[in-house]
C-alpha cells in the first residue's frame, strides 16, 4: 500500500477508464450492455467477492472486489448517460447516509450497545426516507428485504430484522428446544403421509436451523457451503477407497460404507 502522499486516485482513473470504453472510440462489448444484461455479471461477481472471503488469499479478495467496484462503476456511467446520477453522487450519497445512520458517533445520540443501535436503525432508515419524499410507505419491518434474494440469506435477514425488535430468542438452548419441536412435527406429518405438511414442516426445520447460525452471528451460506465441501471431499475418499479395491460403491453394503467412512474421517487419512 502506497503512502498517503504517493497515493494515486485510482477510483477516478476506474471512473475514467469506463468513460473510454463506453465513449465514441470505446469497447464495442462495454458500448452494448445494458442494466439488464449487467444483472448476472453483478451476482456472479458478488459469490466470488463471497468465495475469495473464504479462501482467506488477499491477493484474490482484493482482485475481486475490484471486479465488483467495476460493475458498481459500469451501472454509474449508464445512470450518467441517462441522466441520472454518477459516481460522484453514489459516494456523496453513501457517505452522507453512513453519516445519518451512526448518530452516536457524528451526533449526540447514545446507545448502549450495538443491539440497541440496531433498534433504532429502522427508525433512522425510515426518517431518511420521508426526508427524501418517498411515497411508498413500508407496513412492516420486512418490506425492505429484497424479494429475489436466495431462500437462505431472505431466512437469515427476516429473522434478523424481527430480532432488532426484540423477537427473538435469548439463548442458544431455546433454538435447540425449537429444532427438536420442529423436528417431531416433521415426523407426525411423515406418519400421516400428508406431501403438503411435509414440504411444510421441512421448511420450518430449515428455518429454524438457519437461526442457529444468525443467533451465532455466522454467515449461513458460509457455513453450508463449507459443510458440503467437506461431506463431498470424504465422499470422494470413499469412491477412491473402495476403487482401489476393485468395488464400487453400490456393491459396498452400507454398514461396511459407514465403517469405511468413519475411518477416512480421520486427520490421518489423506484424501
Amino acid at each position: 500500500m502506497a503512502d498517503k502522499a504517493e497515493r494515486i486516485d485510482f477510483f477516478q482513473k476506474l471512473v475514467e477508464l469506463m468513460d473510454v470504453l463506453r465513449g465514441p472510440n470505446g469497447c464495442p462489448w462495454d458500448k452494448e450492455q445494458t442494466r439488464e444484461t449487467l444483472k448476472p455479471m453483478l451476482i456472479e461477481e458478488c459469490y466470488e467477492v463471497l468465495e475469495a472471503l473464504d479462501s482467506e488469499n488477499p491477493d484474490e479478495l482484493s482482485d475481486e472486489l475490484g471486479d465488483l467496484l467495476f460493475q458498481v462503476i459500469f451501472h454509474c456511467r449508464i445512470a450518467k448517460e441517462r441522466g441520472e446520477f454518477d459516481a460522484d453522487d453514489v459516494c456523496r450519497r453513501s457517505y452522507e447516509k453512513m453519516v445519518r445512520r451512526h448518530p452516536h458517533i457524528f451526533g449526540e445520540a447514545r446507545y448502549q450497545d450495538a443491539q440497541e443501535l440496531l433498534k433504532h436503525w429502522e427508525d433512522i432508515k425510515a426518517a431518511e426516507q420521508k426526508a427524501a419524499g418517498w411515497t411508498k410507505k413500508k407496513k412492516s419491518l420486512l418490506d425492505g428485504i429484497p424479494p429475489n434474494l436466495p431462500a437462505l440469506y431472505a431466512g437469515y435477514q427476516i429473522s434478523a430484522k424481527a430480532s432488532r425488535v426484540g423477537f427473538d430468542w435469548s439463548e442458544l438452548r431455546q433454538i435447540k428446544e425449537k429444532l427438536t419441536e420442529e423436528f417431531q412435527e416433521l415426523e407426525e406429518a411423515v406418519k400421516e403421509q400428508d406431501a403438503e405438511r411435509i414440504r411444510e414442516e421441512v421448511g420450518d426445520l430449515l428455518f429454524a436451523a438457519l437461526n442457529v447460525a444468525r443467533f451465532l452471528e455466522i454467515d449461513p451460506e458460509t457455513a453450508l457451503n463449507r459443510a458440503n465441501n467437506k461431506f463431498a471431499g470424504r465422499f470422494r475418499k470413499l469412491e477412491k477407497y473402495f476403487a482401489d479395491q476393485g468395488r464400487r460403491l453400490k456393491d459396498v453394503p452400507l454398514e461396511e460404507m459407514e465403517s469405511a467412512w468413519q475411518y477416512l474421517k480421520k486427520d490421518q487419512v489423506k484424501p
